[in-house]
């Protein structure tokens, strides 16, 4: 069956000529007809058959036909200015050259992740956009340390992407040291940023998330983030640098909500520093040196739902520990070497919504521990010992809406025990047992043959 088997809020003014409007009423007043700013980057006008634009949707239209012919937005307002950047950027058509029609418009959001050709040329104007600017996107761009020094006056900055900017290094973070309201930063695959360059972010106290994906330097850095009390989510996957004492600072981040830290070098020592962490909530510890006796920390998060536990060292021995962790939503165990044994102990994890038992070597007889999951959403049996008897213990989840049994022993037989699944919207059937008089049985499946 394939894949479905397989910001502030402008002020509404009332009053209505634009002629004779102030320049700072046009930059930061909306028209009554012009109600919403614009939270969202990319704005495209897509009307269904009959539909009539508006006015403003055909004049903005007309400006993104016409870009050339125009040297300033400065005295619009600021909405309709942002909807005009907002036009050019999802149209490919902003250059460096149509880009310096909006020096001085106060633009709020400026997402250019990914856009050709933006590098330190184009930090001039966006830097005018001054106080008024709240987001800016530059990932994928070739702008460097020196292009960051534009956004020292942009004081109310609070969210700064520069995913893949390979030219930006320490002294680039220093840059933006002095921009202490950023509640979000994200430097994803940086080779260039040290454990010494993070002493510069010690300084963002109001940061919320911060991201460090994929930087290979920041071993020993983490020291510097112990004060970013206001820190929730934290990312620093694949960064397999990070080791058991880069744990101990981030004891210290009592408001952390989400935390990443896949194919990393930490054993279940470095997670005993995690305990402490009272509102942690997600935790992916995919490829991790972690064994089944990390669950002891673990343990004494109450608030943990999202469990990643992949490619980890988890075997039988100690998995009666997860009985413990009994808020869990989510809990993945793919790729570990488990058993029907292990299952016993998730009999009692009945708020699980998803559970991934990829490549484990779970049999038929340990689905009667998954019987009583009334919430199971998502179910992920692939690559396991998994065949028709087992799929008994199933039928009553109506409430299930993804399960994979691809490279299963799984066949026509074992398809009509899942007929009750009345809830079920994709089902991956990837074996070569499954014939079209199996796949028959599945039409009652109104919501899946939908898909």
């Amino acid at each position: 069956m394939g894949g479905a088997c397989s910001r502030k809020p402008e002020r509404d003014y009332e009053d209505s000529p634009c002629r004779g409007l102030s320049r700072r009423f046009c930059k930061s007043g909306s028209l009554k007809w012009w109600t919403s700013s614009f939270a969202y980057p990319s704005v495209d006008f897509h009307l269904r058959k009959g539909d009539c634009p508006s006015l403003l949707e055909l004049c903005i239209k007309k400006i993104n036909e016409d870009i050339d012919r125009y040297s300033t937005f400065s005295m619009l307002p600021r909405d309709i200015s942002q909807q005009i950047f907002n036009k050019l950027v999802c149209s490919r058509r902003l250059t460096s050259v149509s880009l310096e029609a909006f020096r001085d418009c106060a633009l709020q959001d400026l997402d250019l992740g990914e856009y050709a050709g933006v590098n330190d040329s184009w930090m001039d104007v966006i830097s005018s956009q001054g106080s008024s600017l709240l987001s800016v996107d530059l990932s994928g761009s070739d702008v460097t340390d020196f292009g960051l020094t534009y956004l020292k006056d942009c004081e109310n900055l609070l969210s700064l992407n520069l995913n893949y900017c390979d030219q930006i290094s320490d002294h680039g973070l220093e840059c933006i040291s002095g921009l202490s309201n950023l509640t979000s930063l994200s430097f994803r695959r940086n080779d260039s940023i040290s454990a010494q360059g993070m002493s510069t972010l010690s300084g963002l106290v109001n940061l919320v998330k911060l991201d460090l994906e994929r930087c290979p330097g920041i071993h020993g850095g983490l020291v510097h983030i112990q004060g970013l009390t206001k820190l929730q989510s934290l990312n620093i996957k694949w960064c397999n640098c990070i080791t058991d004492s880069d744990m101990k600072p981030l004891s210290e981040l009592v408001c952390l909500e989400s935390l990443e830290i896949s194919c990393s070098k930490i054993t279940d020592f470095g997670i005993s520093f995690l305990k402490g962490l009272r509102k942690l909530a997600l935790l992916n510890l995919e490829g991790c040196l972690v064994t089944a006796a990390c669950l002891d920390s673990l343990a004494d998060l109450p608030l943990l739902s999202n469990l990643n536990l992949n490619r980890c060292n988890i075997t039988d021995d100690g998995c009666e520990k997860f009985s413990r962790l009994e808020n869990l939503k989510v809990l993945n165990l793919g790729f570990n070497d488990i058993t029907d044994a292990c299952l016993a102990h998730l009999k009692v994890l009945t708020k699980l919504e998803s559970l991934n038992l990829d490549s484990c070597r779970i049999g038929d007889e340990g689905l009667i521990n998954l019987a009583g999951h009334r919430r199971l959403k998502c179910l992920v049996l692939s690559d396991t010992e998994v065949g028709d008897t087992g799929l008994h213990h199933l039928s009553g989840l109506s409430g299930l809406e993804k399960i994979n049994l691809s490279f299963t022993a799984v066949s026509d037989g074992g398809l009509r025990k899942l007929c009750g699944l009345t809830s079920l919207k994709l089902l991956n059937l990837d074996a070569h047992q499954i014939t079209d008089a199996g796949l028959a049985a599945l039409t009652i499946l109104t919501l899946l043959m939908q898909v």
